[in-house]
Parts: structure tokens; C-alpha cells; sequence
């Protein structure tokens, strides 16, 4: 019988790269990737029929930023650029568990991936986390520039307008970004496993960190589909202000803020079992390849559900599962 985590032969048209592979893309393979790929896709479809985006929003979210602001995070004033930018940060690590920024935490596997046995250093994990808060920071910001730019005619300012289906313009935002967002990482997942190409390996063999700028670029996504009803604020205080400014710094430290809670956690993580975390990777390179598989897979496929196929359940358009309190 064979383990589940053994080096298999790449597949016709899969990215084997061997050793000097990319970030996601090893090129150890594990075994009964099919068994994997089940299991990953059914905790994201598990994730989607219990989550409950107002405890999450609202008990989690909210509180964390109120905490954070000093007072509730939904009646405070955004009334100087100053206050604008400290709302902006505080509710995004508020919101760093809500479903439109959840999926964050798969960047972890990546990340852990790239431990070896020697203990890590605090100065050694600067640079991954760089790479990954320039690429949301850089998605972020732009489209703070342009939120600034075109002002109220966004379609966050059109909620109660119904579109095809009864789907606000919003809504439709949301709906494609999350799911083209899912759609990315599911593949990335396949890839790291050989079952497809690894689409970052040209650009990765030119620019080593490029893998984890564009999971960041992906993560800096969020914002643009995000609904979330602080962000939401902010997104309104940023478009009636017409400050390109202010719309870049306040989105790029929304962005910023996502990435904290993960980034914390990443640190404890390496700083308390890198070392041993490390050896058990290293010794087994498929090992890492089935964290990154699993973590991708699982969040793409909760955001496809989640942002798409439930939306259309909360519309009554199909039946989807749902636990009794989501």
C-alpha cells in the first residue's frame, strides 16, 4: 500500500518542475491526489453550509473593529482623512474572518512551504510577507484610485437596484470577482498537485517571489467584490471625497489589515514549530504539496459555492443546504 504523501511520476502535460520548481509547484507529487482533492473540496462545500455571514459580520467583525476604534465601528465618524484611515485599517482586521476575506488563510500553506529545518528567524519571514502585502496592497490601491475617480456612479451606490435575476449590480460585482477568485485558486491547487500546468512557472523562473505577489494580487481582489457593511462605509466615504489620495491609502491599508491576523499567525507559527514544521516538510517534499493543494482547493471552492451557487439559493432560484442558523 502505498503512503499517501509518496513522490509520484508527473502526469502527460502536468508542471513537473523537480527540485527547482516554483512556490506552489514542487514537483513531488503526493499519492491519491483524487482522495485529497475530495476531502479539500468537501470542507469548503462543509464551510459554505454552516457559515453564517451575521454572526461573523456583525458579533466578530464589528466588535473587533469597535474594540479596535475604541467605540462602535458603525456610527463612527469618517469625517477627516485621518478617521477614514483609521477606520479603514481597524475594520480590515475586523473583518479578516468575514466570507469575502476568509480565504486569506490559505496563503499560510504556501508560506510554510517555504520553511527548512534550520530555525527561522523573524528577519527571514519579512520578505515573504513583503511580497504578499505588495501584491494586495498594489490591487488595493488602484482600485481605490479609481473608486475615487468615478464616485458615486460605482455599483456599490445602486444596492436597492435589481439587475438580471433580482441581483443588485453589487451583488453581480461580488458574485464574478469571488468566483474568477475561486476559479484562480482551484487552479493553482490542480497545478500543485500536476493534474494541470503551473501557470506562474515562466514568470516564476524569471522572478522567484512572483508566486507570492500574485496570491497577493489575488487576495487584494477581495476588496473589489468585497459587500462587507464597514467596508462598505469606508468605500462610500472614499468615492464622495473624489480624493485619489485618500482613496489609495484608506483601501490599501484595508488591505493591509486583512493581512495581519494571518500574518501574526504565521509568525507564532514559525517562531514556536518551525523548525520541526520545517524537517517534516523537507523530509517529504510531496508533504508540502498537498498543504498548498488542499489549502487553495479548499478555499477557491468555498468561495464558488459561497459567492455563486448559494447566492442563488438566498434568492430562491435552486436549493442549496444550509445549517438552521446560516
Amino acid at each position: 500500500m502505498h503512503s499517501v504523501m509518496e513522490r509520484v511520476p508527473p502526469t502527460p502535460g502536468s508542471a513537473h518542475t523537480g527540485r527547482g520548481g516554483t512556490l506552489f509547484v514542487n514537483g513531488a507529487f503526493p499519492r491519491r491526489r483524487a482522495l485529497l482533492i475530495g476531502l479539500a473540496a468537501l470542507f469548503g462545500f462543509a464551510l459554505t453550509v454552516v457559515w453564517s455571514y451575521e454572526f461573523v459580520d456583525r458579533t466578530i467583525g464589528a466588535n473587533v473593529a469597535g474594540t479596535l476604534l475604541g467605540h462602535d465601528a458603525a456610527t463612527a465618524s469618517l469625517g477627516s482623512s485621518f478617521l477614514g484611515i483609521a477606520f479603514a485599517l481597524a475594520t480590515g482586521v475586523g473583518g479578516t474572518f468575514t466570507a469575502c476575506n476568509v480565504a486569506v488563510f490559505s496563503a499560510m500553506a504556501p508560506l510554510a512551504g517555504r520553511m527548512d529545518s534550520r530555525r527561522s528567524r523573524l528577519g527571514r519571514l519579512v520578505k515573504p510577507l513583503g511580497c504578499l502585502a505588495a501584491g494586495s496592497v498594489a490591487v488595493s490601491a488602484a482600485y481605490g484610485v479609481v473608486v475615487a475617480l468615478v464616485g458615486t456612479g460605482m455599483p456599490q451606490f445602486q444596492l436597492g437596484s435589481s439587475g438580471h435575476g433580482g441581483f443588485s449590480p453589487s451583488t453581480i460585482q461580488a458574485m464574478v470577482t469571488f468566483g474568477v477568485i475561486g476559479a484562480a485558486m482551484v487552479c493553482l491547487g490542480l497545478a500543485s498537485l500536476g493534474l494541470v500546468r503551473d501557470p506562474l512557472a515562466g514568470l516564476a523562473s524569471r522572478f522567484p517571489n512572483a508566486p507570492l505577489v500574485v496570491m497577493g494580487v489575488l487576495l487584494g481582489g477581495f476588496l473589489v467584490g468585497r459587500p462587507y457593511p464597514l467596508f462598505r462605509r469606508l468605500f462610500h466615504d472614499a468615492a464622495e471625497s473624489g480624493n485619489v489620495l485618500y482613496g489609495a491609502s484608506a483601501f490599501a491599508l484595508q488591505a493591509v489589515g486583512n493581512l495581519v491576523i494571518m500574518s501574526v499567525l504565521f509568525v507564532l507559527l514559525t517562531l514556536l514549530a518551525g523548525r520541526r514544521l520545517g524537517s517534516w516538510l523537507t523530509a517529504r517534499p510531496s508533504r508540502a504539496s498537498a498543504a498548498i493543494a488542499a489549502a487553495f482547493i479548499g478555499a477557491g471552492v468555498f468561495m464558488i459555492l459561497y459567492w455563486d451557487v448559494r447566492m442563488l439559493a438566498m434568492r430562491d432560484l435552486i436549493w442549496y443546504p444550509l445549517a438552521p442558523w446560516a
